[in-house]
């Protein structure tokens, strides 16, 4: 075991029980920090590096993948704060050289509800998948270190058809974040980078967090990620905790701690990085799966409440980030895996983040009868 403990010095067998179950179930490693009533428990499960017996680092840098999300919303909504971006003025002003549709707000850019067909790909509801820029396979594998610029990922997108006219629907689209990105490095003349840490990583004392734009470095120390191909009919497994994240860009490219994590959704969740007005603007969901600008909102049942999360993952690492509506409960957790083409760990990622939430949130595990999600 390898936890330590903080805070009033509660023991916590039930979540050191719940993160070594999902080891259990597949992954690598485990990082897990919760905050609440109790203190502060840090643990984790698992092993640093696959096939080796060193157990994971509970303050090691991991990608957060599209938790990344969360962070460009607020860093717009911030902005907005600031009088210089207008939530619901078309994207096309700030943005007239990539020719968007006019009736795309900025509102809908960070909603999903702009109709963007995805530059990673699109499955449609008849199943068809329509591929965008390589992520999965040897293909992804052997370019892992390839710079794509957001610009080239925009045009991609807008060289397919639209999901649907823009606010009509919702379709999960990172290119919406690409353009959300622009809009930020547009209005300030700063990289996104450069406004991460004037607007959140500066004041809240984040050290551990990283805009990495086209760089395939993680900060030391980190836990491992692997990702397993197909190559000539042999399978090959290649540890990618460095790789390029420039072909997921604002979708999904930074890196974080656990630490930082609840630092930061602490303290936006308890009303210190927005104004009231557009903090519930951000946590208003909209109606086919609850998502607000930037963040999801789930209904943990009675017992839990209402919870506010963006979890992340791409191949080999996952994030999870929750919290109370106050900011006083978070739960902040690293993942670590084997990841394939067919997103094999998917299911098993499901079920981890479900028995975390009913652990943290509800007071025990899911009764099986009842949703969980």
């Amino acid at each position: 075991m390898s936890t330590t403990l903080s805070g009033q010095g509660q023991d916590r067998p039930e979540l050191q029980k719940a993160i070594e179950e999902i080891v259990e179930s597949g992954f690598v490693g485990v990082q897990l920090r919760v905050n609440d009533e109790h203190g502060e428990w840090v643990g984790s499960a698992g092993a640093r590096e696959w096939g080796r017996s060193a157990k994971p680092l509970t303050d090691g840098h991991f990608r957060i993948g599209s938790s990344t999300k969360n962070f460009v919303a607020t860093s717009v909504l911030m902005l907005v704060a600031e009088g210089k971006i207008g939530l619901d003025a078309p994207a096309d002003d700030y943005l007239p050289e990539c020719g968007l549709d006019r009736r795309i707000t900025v509102r809908m850019l960070l909603q999903h509800t702009s109709g963007i067909f995805n530059h990673t790909g699109e499955l449609y509801e008849d199943g068809t998948f329509a591929p965008g820029v390589p992520w999965r396979g040897k293909e992804w594998v052997d370019n892992r270190f390839k710079t794509y610029l957001p610009e080239e990922l925009v045009r991609l997108s807008l060289s397919k058809p639209a999901r649907f006219a823009p606010g009509t629907g919702w379709s999960y689209a990172n290119t919406n974040y690409v353009l959300a990105r622009l809009v930020i490095e547009k209005v300030t003349g700063r990289s996104f980078a450069e406004e991460l840490q004037r607007l959140i990583l500066g004041p809240l004392g984040m050290t551990g967090t990283v805009a990495p734009g086209t760089s395939p470095e993680i900060p030391e120390p980190y836990n491992h990620s692997y990702y397993r191909y197909e190559d000539a009919g042999q399978e090959k497994t290649v540890d990618i905790t460095r790789e390029n994240p420039s072909w997921v860009s604002a979708g999904g490219d930074m890196i974080s701690t656990t630490q930082d994590l609840h630092t930061y959704f602490s303290a936006l969740m308890g009303g210190k990085l927005l104004p009231a007005g557009l903090l519930a603007e951000m946590r208003t969901p909209e109606a086919t799966v609850g998502y607000g600008l930037g963040v999801f909102v789930q209904d943990a049942g009675p017992k839990g409440g209402t919870v506010f999360h963006h979890n992340g993952g791409m191949a080999g690492s996952a994030a999870l980030m929750y919290s109370t509506p106050d900011g006083t409960k978070t739960l902040t957790a690293g993942l670590t895996c084997v990841g394939d083409a067919d997103l094999s760990i998917a299911a098993a990622f499901q079920n981890a983040q479900q028995r975390l939430v009913s652990e943290v949130f509800c007071g025990g595990p899911a009764d099986p009868a009842q949703p969980t999600d």
